[in-house]
């Protein structure tokens, strides 16, 4: 009995031992195949730094060319560093001071019309109207001022939408405005141009400054100070119009060809010639918008009858006295500024189509 418990307790041992022979051999496998797996993703790492670690990126952020198989301009960088410039300059100056500034102009209007109030007519209206502006005048100017609008409506929610508009809706709703704004604003652009330049054509001649223009502007319009109310001489268009004019040329212009840029990245544009467009882009339509908040209110509210001419085409007699003199001396004669005058009357017995002056 003791010698069969010996060989039983020998048996024991012996699997025993075998087990624990097996066991160390299996863990020194899982360490070696660890040590292994270690040494692999070492090297992968030591690899990966080598590509794209610290040295990496510290070349990629100096803005040094790598290779690519395009051979479009500037494929090879993947961070352009001036366009860090271009960053601060628009998020960190621009947009801040574009948003001041226009606030400022509706704070100035505002002022205006408290302090100073619209600038009334002297006298009656005597009810006789002259002609001013043509249906073909009057659909350029309501067909730009739409498109400006609108343009610049969408435009300040592309810049401004993210701190206003993004915090106060639902993410979806969100991404659908600055998708509309964007896309809008892409195609419409070309018709802005369009407009411009037809303007131009249009009426440049009536928007040339005269000395008469110099009297104007040393009476201050006649809208404030000792001069208020003073109605100083002016012809068609009196130099306040003038400048709002050729201010929309001239930077009509710069918005026109930058936003070519922008909307026709086809022509070989680098990332420098699409950052510049972007800042000249801004700041001239943000120069314009500010200036066009003095237009509307002058329009609007800052003087007795001043719509009346661009929505009827006609105005009364006694406002073209007092703000536009020199130009009434010029047509109150002309046969259609008769009282009684009557346009259908006067066609067929010239034996033409009626047709309104263009």
């Amino acid at each position: 009995m003791t010698k069969r418990m010996q060989r039983w307790l020998t048996m024991l041992c012996t699997a025993f031992v075998l087990m624990l022979s097996v066991s160390v051999f299996a863990a020194d496998e899982s360490d070696a195949s660890k040590e292994s797996t270690r040494l692999g993703e070492s090297v992968v790492q030591r690899e990966a730094v080598g590509f794209a670690g610290a040295d990496y990126w510290r070349m990629v952020k100096d803005g040094q060319e790598g290779y690519t198989t395009s051979k479009s301009p500037e494929h090879g960088v993947l961070i352009r560093v001036p366009g860090q410039t271009w960053y601060i300059l628009k998020e960190k100056w621009m947009s801040p001071l574009g948003a001041l500034a226009i606030f400022g102009s509706l704070v100035l209007v505002g002022l205006a019309y408290v302090l100073v109030g619209p600038i009334k007519l002297s006298a009656p209206k005597t009810g006789r109207k002259i002609k001013r502006w043509s249906r073909w005048d009057r659909a350029l100017h309501w067909s730009m001022a739409f498109t400006f609008l609108t343009l610049a409506f969408s435009g300040l929610t592309i810049v401004y939408g993210k701190h206003f508009i993004k915090p106060v809706v639902p993410t979806e709703l969100w991404g659908w405005i600055i998708y509309a704004a964007k896309q809008y604003h892409n195609y419409m652009g070309p018709l802005f141009a369009v407009l411009l330049t037809v303007m131009l054509l249009k009426w440049w001649r009536k928007s040339l400054f005269t000395k008469v223009d110099l009297q104007w502007f040393m009476k201050m319009g006649g809208m404030m100070g000792k001069h208020k109310g003073s109605h100083p001489s002016a012809g068609f268009s009196n130099g306040g119009e003038k400048v709002i004019y050729w201010l929309l040329i001239f930077f009509g212009l710069f918005i026109a060809v930058s936003g070519f840029v922008l909307d026709f990245p086809i022509f070989g544009q680098t990332r420098a010639d699409m950052e510049l467009s972007n800042l000249v882009h801004m700041f001239s339509a943000l120069i314009l918008i500010c200036g066009f908040i003095f237009h509307i209110y002058i329009g609007l509210f800052g003087m007795e009858a001043a719509l009346d001419g661009m929505v009827t085409g006609e105005v009364d007699e006694t406002w073209a006295k007092e703000h536009h003199d020199l130009w009434y001396e010029e047509v109150k004669d002309l046969p259609e500024n008769q009282p009684g005058y009557d346009v259908n009357a006067e066609a067929a017995r010239k034996g033409k189509t009626v047709k309104d002056n263009v």
